[in-house]
């Protein structure tokens, strides 16, 4: 079995990027890309709700199924089951039924920049550490990574812009 633990960071706003999002923006982007996963992600195709709850600790639990676009990165049927956990103001925790986990994160710099990270811990049973397939996926993974941070960031602003988003 491998399990590829990956995280990666993106500033929020970069030079010449318009509008200059907010924290409380970019929060509220991230809870709703917890219900539609599909305009954050290309690599999602659909995302459906399948209950809520609030949680005694305060926070929301919302249970999706997201379908994925067939790749060599995924299950075959490409359907994912997960329990997703709102962490205001600043973290979405996702759990999957074979125990991956995904967790959205906004945080600053010192000097008050905004960050978005993802964390990332892949789970695949039926391969081998060490294997050429283990190399492949951990490649596909990163580029995964890098491509769900920059798109999410994308698609709040362009949500800020439309005025979805206030």
């Amino acid at each position: 079995m491998v399990t590829f633990n990956i995280a990666y960071t993106a500033p929020i706003n970069k030079n010449g990027a318009t509008p200059t999002l907010t924290q409380s923006q970019v929060w509220e982007g991230l809870k709703l890309k917890v219900r539609r996963a599909q305009d954050f992600v290309s690599a999602i195709t659909e995302c459906q709700v399948l209950s809520e709850e609030t949680l005694p600790t305060g926070e929301l639990q919302i249970t999706r199924q997201v379908q994925f676009v067939p790749t060599t990165t995924h299950k075959t049927s490409g359907a994912v089951k997960e329990v997703c956990v709102h962490y205001a103001p600043c973290r979405v925790a996702f759990q999957q039924e074979d125990g991956s986990t995904v967790t959205n994160i906004i945080s600053k710099r010192p000097d008050g920049e905004l960050l978005m990270s993802y964390v990332f811990e892949w789970r695949h049973p039926d391969v081998p550490e060490g294997s050429d397939r283990a190399a492949q996926l951990e490649e596909a993974h990163w580029k995964m990574a890098k491509m769900a941070v920059e798109s999410s960031i994308d698609t709040i602003r362009r949500l800020v812009t439309e005025g979805k988003i206030q």
